[in-house]
């Protein structure tokens, strides 16, 4: 995979929180935090994305005709069925 180079500035605040997690073994070099960051930041964005297509295929679903427990029962029996209860 090829790199790319890349210049960024930092405050002292934050070039000192850097070295003390690299004094404590966490990372071996700034290069290496930025990396662990960026991957842990698209993590987590994956995970917004997948939460908001969720919701909006619920909402694109329409309005239930079930009542809550006929919903609750159903859920129940499910989660019994692929063993989580």
């Amino acid at each position: 995979m090829a790199t790319i180079r890349k210049s960024i500035t930092f405050t002292d605040k934050l070039s000192e929180w850097m070295q003390i997690l690299i004094a404590e073994g966490e990372y071996a070099n700034e290069s290496e935090y930025i990396r662990d960051l960026i991957r842990k930041d698209r993590a987590e964005h994956a995970k917004f994305r997948e939460l908001r297509s969720a919701i909006q295929e619920g909402l694109n679903s329409g309005v239930s005709d079930k009542s809550i427990p006929d919903i609750m029962k159903e859920v129940e029996e499910k989660m019994r069925n692929d063993g989580r209860l």
